[in-house]
Order: C-alpha cells, then structure tokens, then sequence
C-alpha cells in the first residue's frame, strides 16, 4: 500500500463474520487491520452446533431465499475447505402429530432442488427395525443430507488467509473508542497484556462485534445504532455417543423446537441447541438446569440408551445476534443478516453486521466487500468463492493420507488422522522441522505434541491453554487435568519467551 500508516479497514470482531471480511477484503488488494477483544471464534462461532447446512426448518418461516444461499454455499464450503468440513447424513424419525408426513416431504423435496447439488445425496424414507437406536414404538422417518464443520478452525482459517493476504491480525486486543473524523477514524485499541493503548488510523471502519455490534456503537462509537439484535443462547451437552451409526438425528419436539444429535470427535455425542432469549453479558452465559433437563428429556424419548446428568463430559453456550424482525418467538426470528454503510455528512464510512449464520459467512463477506467498492475504486473482484481455505488444496482425504503417511510413517495413525481434518496440507508446516517421532517433542497426550503447540503459538495466534484444547483442537475432551496442568505451565512459557524475544529484536532494530 502506499500509506502504511493508515489502514483501509479496520475490522472489529473475530468471529466467522469479522475474519471472513477481513479474508475477502485483503485478498481483493485491501489494507486490513482486524482486532479481536478476546481469542478468535471466542465466542459464538466457536459456540454453534457446528452444522454447514441449509436449515430444513427455516422453509417452515417462509425463508426460502435464505435457505436456497445457504444450500448453495454448503456446496461451495464443501469444495474449498473439506479438510474441516464433511458430509454428514440426517435421520428425521417422523412423530405424525407434529408434522404430517406431506410437509416433511414437501420440505425435503424444496431442501433437494432449491439448490443445485453436487456433492450430496438426496433425500429418502427411512424404516427402523430393531437393530436401530431409536425406541421400538418409532417406525419410519426420512434421511438427507447436510454437512458437519469444525467451526472455530473455520474462522481461524480465515484469519490465516486474510494474514496471507497482507491483514494484521490482533487477538486480545479491545478497541476501546474509535473517533470519526472528516476523512478517517481514529482508534484506540488495548492491548489485554500489557495494559498499553495505541492508536490506529483507517479509512473505514467495520462493526462485526457479533453479540456486541450495539454495545460497540454505544459504547465506543457513541452513535446509535440502525439496526437492532436479539441475543438468543444455544446450548449443547457432550455425552460419551449414545449409538454406534456415522449418522446425525434431528429429533422433532412438541415446542415445534428441534434437536441436533451429532456424531462429535469419534467417542461423543454431541446434543443441542436451545433457543433461549438473553439479556446477559454474552460472554457470560452459560447452559441452565433448564437446558440440561430439556436437552435430555428429548433425547431419552427418542434412543433406547438413555442418559443422564452424570454422563455429561462437557456443555457450551453461545450467544446468537440475530436480527430484530420482531418474531414473537426466538425459533421463529431469522437468520439472515443485514449491512449497513453510514457515511452520514461525508464523514468517514462505517459498515456493519447484523444477523447472519455460519453457512452463509463466506456470502455475507463477498457482499460486505462489494458494498463498499464505492470508497474503494481500485478494489479487485470476488474470489473466495473459487480459491480454497489454508490447507484446504488437495484432491481427496485418502490421497492426502497416503502422501502423509509416506512423508511421516512415524506418525502414529490417529494423529496423522487428526492433523488431516484440522490442518490438511498445512500438517507439513506442523511438521516441517520434524524428521522423527523424537522431534515432535513432548507428549502431553491424546497425540498433542509439543512441535503442534508451537506451531499454534507461532502460526495460529494461541495464547492460552483454552485457546488450544476448545478451538484450535477438541482436545479438552480428553486430556486430565494432570495434563492440562502441564500444558499450561509450558504454554505460558512458550510465550513468554517468544515475547521476551520479540522485544529483544524490536530493541535491536
């Protein structure tokens, strides 16, 4: 850029919605700064029942546009980042006094052809003898297709793109107050380690705070805001699985809310969402007795292995901004998103988010980059919809696993797996220094060696052992306390000294 000293953009927020604009803006030729208060996909991206999908339910509420561009970005997600994302078949036992079997059927037939698919089967009438998990009283039910993502490694994939691409990429950094001049903004950004607070310039600022984007106009924009959100709390339980089948349910309630059961990390069960109105802190939500109880009861009228609060290894809530459109319950309000530019009295633009999902990120991105070519005349066209994520350029997984394996046939299988459907091509940066098992460094457990926590400290922005076990991996899930313990002391150690150096360099020069 000609002026470093000024930034195109400045993104504020580093969920899927922040870092994917942030990707889409840089790789168009942008300037990009992007802050994060706390660790990337903190929050609600990291926080989703972890579906790519077109939202069967949605076409109840009438929202065929938004499931149509949903259906067409699952294929798109599909091709370009299927290191993270997989295809994952549904079963929908059919319970008659809620649904009728002609609107399932007209549901899934819309869910088949509003969009072109290419890589998913379609639908179909399922029956269920003994053999299945569900109870015996439940007969038939329909199959379809969606796909499973990997949420938090989405958004961090983004975050690697958009660095590629020129974007500084500042975790645990909170813009405390951003000052709207004539022809750019001033903002003040801290950061969260060290106290100290620096000031940025851009000429356009973006407000993807997700659950914050009002607190963000009220509080460090000191405008109000054109749009308003409802902050709706999903949660989920994990259980250890409850069946043996490579296949989601999607469990129909008498509330007309539904239930995701989702094969998760090989050994678990994954059981959500809630929809519950909030008026929290969403940083400080967490799942209620109500929940847990609710979450339960649905799945023990459904599977013959029933369960309980003692089998519960882990539970999360996330915090949904979606769009006002004054719904008069929290199922029923949308899920699309809107964008607004202001650039009242010619001052410097803003742009903002609200609303939105997961699927529709990458859409949400392109367009949010499109908005604002006006401001930016020199910007070069759309491109994420052909280029795979990091990671994401290989033909097939079992291709990959064969290159792998030769590579390093001293990498024990399950690890090897592992890095495949997190990194892809990028487990050869991982293990690029690496010449045998002994290189990998210490084991921590659960395949986590020390040259993959160093590559997530030089390469991924962690900073924290939960920034490591909950989003950059799962392995939370399984590493004892005793060694999450050691983890940590050498983690903080780890950084440390890579800021003990970095301060050394930046002394030098």
């Amino acid at each position: 850029m000609a002026n470093k000293d000024i930034h195109d953009l400045i993104v504020i927020g580093g969920g899927i919605n922040g870092c994917g604009i942030a990707n889409d803006a840089a790789g168009r030729g942008l300037n990009v700064l992007l802050c994060e208060k706390d660790d990337l996909a903190s929050s609600t991206s990291s926080n989703s029942t972890k579906l790519i999908h077109g939202g069967l339910r949605y076409l109840e509420h009438y929202e065929f546009r938004l499931v149509k561009d949903a259906l067409a970005e699952r294929e798109v997600l599909l091709k370009n980042a299927h290191h993270i994302i997989w295809p994952l078949r549904f079963i929908l036992p059919h319970r008659p006094h809620l649904r009728p079997r002609w609107m399932i059927l007209a549901g899934l037939f819309l869910y088949d052809h509003l969009s072109k698919r290419t890589t998913l089967k379609k639908s179909h009438g399922v029956s269920f003898d003994s053999s299945s998990p569900l109870i015996d009283t439940m007969k038939k039910g329909f199959e379809y297709s969606d796909a499973w993502v990997d949420d938090a490694r989405l958004v961090v994939l983004n975050a690697i793109s958009a660095k590629n691409h020129g974007a500084t990429i500042k975790t645990q950094c909170t813009c405390v107050k951003a000052e709207r001049k004539k022809d750019h903004w001033l903002v003040h950004l801290k950061d969260n380690r060290t106290e100290l607070t620096t000031t940025s310039k851009c000429k356009m600022l973006v407000n993807a705070a997700g659950p914050w984007v009002g607190n963000l106009f009220a509080d460090v924009i000191e405008a109000k805001a054109p749009q308003n959100v409802r902050l709706v709390k999903g949660s989920h339980i994990v259980v250890p699985k409850i069946h043996n089948q490579e296949k989601a349910y999607i469990l129909q309630n008498e509330d007309n809310r539904i239930v995701f059961i989702i094969p998760y990390e090989g050994d678990f069960s994954l059981i959500g969402t809630t929809d519950v109105e909030v008026d929290e802190d969403p940083s400080q939500v967490s799942i209620s007795d109500n929940e847990i109880d609710y979450l339960i009861d649905i799945t023990n009228k459904h599977f013959k292995h029933n369960i309980t609060r003692s089998d519960i290894v882990h539970t999360y809530s996330g915090v949904r901004p979606l769009l006002d459109d004054e719904s008069s319950s929290a199922q029923a309000i949308t899920r699309d998103y809107t964008l607004e530019v202001d650039d009242q009295n010619e001052l410097a633009p803003l742009l903002s988010v609200f609303g939105g999902k997961i699927t529709t990120y990458r859409k949400l991105a392109e367009a949010a980059t499109d908005k604002i070519k006006y401001f930016f005349p020199s910007i070069g066209p759309s491109w994420t919809k052909t280029t795979a994520l990091p990671g994401g350029d290989f033909e097939s997984t079992k291709a990959l696993a064969l290159d792998l394996t030769k590579q390093y046939p001293w990498v024990e299988r399950h690890t090897l797996e592992r890095y495949i459907r997190s990194y892809g091509t990028l487990s050869t940066e991982l293990l690029s220094s690496c010449k045998n098992q002994q290189d990998m460094g210490e084991h921590f457990g659960a395949g986590l060696y020390l040259c993959e926590v160093q590559y997530l400290i030089d390469q991924e922005w962690v900073l924290s052992v939960d920034d490591l076990l909950w989003r950059r991996t799962k392995l939370g899930l399984r590493l004892s306390a005793h060694e999450v313990g050691r983890l940590t002391t050498v983690i903080t150690d780890l950084i440390g000294g890579k800021s003990y150096q970095r301060k050394r360099r930046q002394e030098a020069s």
